[in-house]
């Protein structure tokens, strides 16, 4: 199968959907593969690595677009990427689609069969391509609310981990998940209070044996106080996830009130619309904005940050992916595959994700019966 990798080109995304050994395995297994000149220099990787890895390096995106059979990309392609797609090819990347509309409907025009990285589950119905990018996230978010903080940056003058005598900064984290729990690590490891809002009570007790600081607090959210909680803390970490779904909505704009002036929020589900009702999406290069007092960190593809660590973990995750698409018909790989099934967002026309569905208030039909 011919594979196509192109540069990304979404504000500040330095990630790329393969790389060179990654390209070697495909190769090796007779798969061709196009990388668009200049695609891995963001992670650190030239074109003489791919090249040495047996890619074809394209000059130009549109030859790139017009001759690949499969595109494996980072994030949800911008609209002049859209136009580039033509009916029966494969687009394989993050998509996000539940919060926008826009690129919903602009990816059924393209005919296009459109796979999800992060609605693809495994066998224990995990995600296993969305993981080591949360956990990624859930780091940074930590590390860059703590900057945040910071006078210059807006922020309230808090030092997380504070000094000898002092009471340490607080961290209110919502969702217990992949993303949350790696926050919770980070601001534990900072010296930070961390109260986790977790409503699984099985995850909370997981929790509380894996954080055994007397630093850390995970109750239910029946337990939830909000206005007292906010009181509190000096940085919220919005973390809840519903897979495909538009992000659940934890705080309204009212909430604010009750956060010191100079707090932070770090929506990190800003990609499916945010948990906060104040979230906005930003970027590296203006990461942050001010609402009511509050600092807002909302950046969109926080892993960028670390592109050459995000682009590597995220290779070796979606590599086993590839090479079963390029391996076979679609149809007959995603009945083979039912957990890579799930990833397919769009084929023929036609919406074929629930969750997306749902979020949009529109049908969809399942994939199986598209591809007949």
């Amino acid at each position: 199968m011919r594979i196509g990798v192109p540069k990304e080109i979404k504000a500040q995304e330095y990630r790329v959907g393969l790389t060179p050994s990654a390209v070697l395995a495909l190769t090796q297994c007779e798969h061709q593969v196009l990388l668009e000149a200049g695609a891995g220099l963001g992670s650190g990787y030239g074109d003489e690595e791919y090249q040495t890895s047996g890619a074809h390096i394209v000059a130009r995106v549109g030859d790139l677009y017009r001759q690949a059979e499969l595109i494996v990309k980072v994030k949800e392609p911008q609209a002049e990427e859209v136009a580039r797609l033509r009916a029966g090819q494969i687009l394989f990347c993050f998509l996000h689609l539940a919060p926008n509309r826009i690129l919903t409907d602009a990816l059924i025009g393209s005919g296009a069969h459109c796979i999800a990285y992060e609605t693809i589950t495994d066998e224990q119905g995990r995600l296993p391509l969305l993981k080591p990018m949360s956990e990624i996230a859930g780091r940074l978010a930590t590390q860059a609310g703590a900057h945040c903080l910071e006078k210059a940056q807006g922020g309230s003058g808090v030092l997380l981990g504070s000094v000898a005598g002092l009471d340490p900064g607080h961290v209110l984290i919502f969702g217990g998940g992949v993303v949350g729990s790696n926050a919770a690590d980070v601001a534990l490891g900072m010296g930070a209070k961390v109260t986790l809002i977790e409503p699984f009570a099985p995850r909370r007790q997981s929790l509380r044996s894996q954080f055994t600081s007397d630093r850390f607090t995970a109750i239910g959210s029946e337990e939830l106080d909000v206005s007292a909680l906010l009181a509190e803390v000096d940085m919220v970490v919005g973390a809840a996830l519903v897979p495909g779904a538009a992000a659940p909505k934890l705080l309204s704009a009212e909430d604010l009130k009750y956060l010191a002036v100079g707090s932070v929020l770090v929506d990190i589900a800003v990609d499916q619309g945010g948990c906060f009702a104040t979230t906005r999406p930003t970027t590296h290069s203006a990461p942050t904005f001010v609402e009511a007092g509050i600092v807002h960190y909302c950046v969109a593809n926080i892993p960028s940050a670390v592109a050459r660590t995000a682009t590597q973990a995220l290779s070796q995750a979606n590599l086993p992916y590839v090479q079963k698409l390029a391996g076979s018909g679609l149809r007959d790989c995603l009945r083979a595959n039912p957990g890579l099934a799930a990833g397919l967002s769009v084929a023929r026309g036609i919406l074929t994700c629930p969750a997306v569905a749902g979020a949009q208030q529109r049908e969809s039909k399942p994939w199986s019966a598209v591809l007949e």
